[in-house]
């Protein structure tokens, strides 16, 4: 299968201003490509730069070197120099990101942050709120949770609110940063078969999975995020 995101020399320095304006580098010269129906996922220790890639390809994080292509509407666009509303634009409709935390909104129903995506892109809501209701059944997160403010659901519960709202839409891609990190062993098991779901749809995934069992029952490809390292670059 064609890809439908690739990166090429990719490289991220941060700038430390309260030390002087001093350089850290991070990621040099990254490259891979993720296909459709197929999940990869970023190895390597922590430190290594693996949710600073994940965060670069949805755009909370500039680029400062090389290219992400990504196929949207049936064209390539560069996430690296795309305009704020193009990137915008994109998350709507062509790559998700499931982060380790939820972004807690205050009184917001944990049922409508989930549907929240779905009446984005101009689902009835109260179609949105079913599905909402689907996915937050299955992730074992009990109705009487649905109507309150998640901020004072405990991690694992404000954890299966973010993986339903990640997988809600349809995206080509789907970015997972650590989404079982805070789960039980049965909501692990919800969520790889969920990303099996996805792969059979035809979704390229990319995700960072600490959890040996987790990454070694969805990973189709390994990509080692040490090879990026600036110091081995620079060798």
């Amino acid at each position: 299968m064609a890809p439908v995101l690739t990166v090429s020399g990719l490289g991220k320095t941060f700038i430390m201003h309260l030390r002087g304006g001093i350089e850290l580098p991070v990621i040099a010269d990254a490259a891979f490509v993720l296909e459709g129906g197929k999940c990869a996922v970023l190895g390597g220790p922590s430190g290594a730069g693996k949710s600073s890639i994940l965060k670069m390809l949805y755009g909370n994080y500039a680029v400062n070197e090389g290219g992400i292509e990504i196929l949207h509407r049936g064209q390539i666009v560069d996430l690296a120099s795309a305009a704020p509303r193009t990137v915008l634009e994109i998350r709507r409709e062509t790559i998700g990101y499931v982060s380790q935390f939820l972004r807690v909104v205050p009184r917001v129903s944990a049922l409508d942050i989930v549907a929240e995506p779905m009446v984005e892109r101009g689902t009835d809501r109260r179609k949105a709120a079913d599905r909402a209701g689907e996915l937050l059944s299955r992730l074992n997160l009990p109705e009487r949770l649905w109507a309150l403010p998640p901020a004072t659901f405990s991690g694992g519960e404000q954890q299966r609110v973010n993986i339903a709202r990640g997988f809600i839409i349809g995206h080509p891609v789907l970015l997972l940063d650590e989404p079982t990190a805070s789960l039980d062993a049965t909501n692990r098991a919800v969520v790889v078969d969920m990303i099996a779901e996805k792969k059979q749809a035809g979704v390229a995934l990319l995700g960072i999975f600490h959890d040996t069992d987790v990454r070694n029952a969805v990973a189709d490809v390994i990509i080692d995020v040490t090879g990026f390292a600036p110091d081995k670059k620079a060798a």
